[in-house]
């Protein structure tokens, strides 16, 4: 396959690693460039964590909740000063609260009506976009409920009561203290909204995402020429360290690092009077995962002076 200079800039934007290195890892894997991102990261030039190109996408993070229930949903604008308008952040809450009337799927709440409006979600958008003169969409949302406890909620650097950027609803099963579990809950929110963990437990790992570290762990200690042997004593190492850093409750708890969160978690049960579980979370960050394009504004400037 034929490497061209848009593949070499697209993977040094996404690794930070140089531009002959991206070159030959686009080489090695006949231009794939997620292999090459990983041949990258086994060969020790490029990190975990890719600086990939996905610019977060403007808008808002709304949280709500209601009895035992809790929801988290993202509304995206084209700007940021739009984001800060007194309607954006009405139509937001406003969505956040009918999600809490729905099973909390996309799907439904675009269908949900708005009582301020009796209209739909998605027409109630349409009807804000030509009210307010710029594009926007209600993205995603999610629901999580308990029948005994509660579901505590968190917003980071909130611009307005439940909503920001980035936002965190936690289950905590038990029939303890509501304000104790509230208490422990939100420090839970807290902690994933600055880990950002990637599932509740090391068997809730998905394993496309776990048998991937393997194999670039495997990589990495064949580069050091040891025999096969202790390379698999290194890699089942590196992995157990993977997962207490990627898995919720194995996590160093942020409140408290010499507790993980699960021990965290237990420890709450004296104060809540009754055993304590997190049974799920959700964390929505701002734009994650939305490609947003960048413009050359000086190219447009020298075509638009051109005529």
């Amino acid at each position: 396959m034929s490497i061209t200079a848009a593949m070499v800039k697209e993977l040094r934007d996404k690794t930070g690693a140089g531009m002959m290195d991206c070159k030959k890892a686009l080489g090695e894997t006949d231009g794939n460039m997620e292999a090459a991102i990983d041949w990258l990261r086994a060969k020790g030039i490029a990190k975990a964590d890719k600086k990939s190109g996905r610019t977060a996408a403007e808008g808002l993070i709304a949280v709500a909740s209601e009895g035992n229930s809790a929801v988290v949903v993202e509304v995206n604008s084209e700007t940021d000063f739009v984001a800060r308008n007194d309607g954006f952040q009405d139509l937001a809450r406003s969505i956040a609260s009918v999600a809490l009337s729905t099973d909390g799927s996309a799907e439904a709440v675009s269908a949900a009506t708005v009582a301020s409006t009796g209209k739909s979600v998605t027409d109630t958008v349409k009807d804000a976009i030509a009210h307010i003169g710029e594009n926007m969409n209600f993205r995603r949302s999610a629901k999580l409920s308990v029948d005994d406890g509660v579901v505590a909620t968190y917003v980071h650097n909130a611009v307005a009561d439940g909503l920001g950027k980035l936002g965190v609803i936690v289950a905590v099963k038990s029939t303890g203290n509501k304000d104790a579990l509230n208490e422990i809950g939100r420090q839970v929110a807290m902690h994933i909204a600055a880990t950002n963990p990637l599932a509740l437990t090391s068997d809730d790992v998905d394993a496309t995402v776990a048998d991937r570290e393997r194999n670039v762990f495997i990589e990495q200690a064949r580069e050091s020429g040891k025999p096969e042997n202790i390379i698999e004593k290194m890699v089942e190492g590196r992995m157990r360290k993977f997962y207490e850093e990627v898995a919720l409750l194995s996590q160093a708890f942020v409140m408290n690092p010499d507790l993980t969160v699960g021990e965290a978690v237990k420890a709450a049960a004296e104060q809540a009077g009754a055993p304590v579980e997190i049974a799920a979370f959700v964390r929505f960050q701002l734009g994650e995962g939305i490609e947003k394009e960048e413009s050359d504004f000086a190219a447009e400037v020298a075509a638009a002076a051109k005529g």
